[in-house]
């Protein structure tokens, strides 16, 4: 289990996290979500030893863990931490970076052991490629395939599938998160992509103001968001008699007390995104084909 307790820290004067206290139990994943600069990076490098804590403590299981002052190298066995920045060596191969820290004793078993990992982040063709030859994306899932090489009892992402490419983020997602389970590896997870938590996370912390200001299951946050910060991170949403309603949950009726007027259509796949104006205020409906700008249309709110 991992234990944050009373946790504030600061870069200089400016306070970057406060009063932090959250747990983690083997083999859950937690998503950390917030705005740019609320923290959730600074946070997983301080999980991780990288910083030394002001005030608090955090703890693995009955493992204190401390920063640079208290260790020569930063980082513990049992923990391992993909950042944005990926730390590769560029002119070894793409298997030789993966099985880098890997035994060389058992010969055998490091070979099968980087072709599993290979296979789960989608590199098998690229296994003798130089890493210096690699795309942006292609090297964030050699690092996520590195970190998991030793099979660490905790593992740290830090926006993990930020550089790569749609077609291949949906099932990358499934074969790193569905193994960590099968293993059960802790995983502490800092997105702003909702794609990376709903369907995976246990968990979801949201931090802001320098605080949590929740911390849920993502099936209870998405659909009791309390606040326009939580909401705006799922879907499209509108404040409606100070209630916070998504998209999906407007709907266009023939007749209704509520109307609005169109200001634009946008497609979204399956449907249409409908931008209009309520009573002086913007709010957002699916719809499924799209609708002229300044028509009026009428509108139900459906919990």
């Amino acid at each position: 289990m991992l234990q944050v307790k009373k946790l504030s820290f600061s870069y200089a004067k400016d306070i970057v996290l406060k009063d932090i206290n959250f747990t983690v139990n083997s083999g859950e994943n937690l998503a950390i979500i917030g705005k740019s600069g609320s923290g959730k990076s600074t946070l997983l490098k301080l999980i991780f030893g990288e910083y030394d804590l002001e005030q608090g403590q955090i703890f693995w299981k009955n493992i204190e863990i401390l920063g640079p002052k208290h260790n020569l190298v930063i980082g513990y066995d049992f923990m391992k931490y993909v950042s944005q920045e990926f730390d590769l060596m560029p002119y070894t191969s793409v298997k030789n970076n993966i099985g880098k820290h890997l035994s060389r004793f058992y010969p055998e078993e490091k070979e099968q052991r980087t072709q599993a990992l290979l296979k789960i982040v989608e590199l098998e063709d690229f296994a003798t490629t130089k890493v210096k030859n690699l795309s942006g994306g292609q090297k964030q899932r050699v690092a996520i395939a590195r970190a998991l090489a030793n099979e660490p009892e905790i593992l740290l992402l830090d926006e993990p599938f930020s550089h790569i490419d749609n077609f291949k983020k949906q099932t990358l997602r499934r074969n790193v998160f569905n193994y960590l389970k099968t293993k059960n590896i802790s995983c502490i997870v800092a997105t702003h992509d909702k794609n990376d938590v709903l369907g995976f996370a246990d968990e979801i912390l949201v931090l802001n103001s320098k605080k949590i200001i929740a911390k849920d299951k993502p099936q209870e946050l998405y659909k009791n968001p309390r606040l326009p910060l939580i909401a705006s991170f799922f879907e499209e949403f509108n404040v409606i008699k100070n209630k916070i309603y998504y998209a999906h949950q407007l709907k266009i009726v023939e007749h209704s007390d509520l109307k609005a007027t169109v200001k634009q259509s946008y497609f979204n796949g399956n449907s249409w995104l409908i931008e209009a104006e309520h009573n002086g205020t913007i709010i957002y409906l699916n719809n499924n084909e799209s609708i002229n700008q300044e028509e009026v249309i009428y509108f139900k709110i459906s919990d």
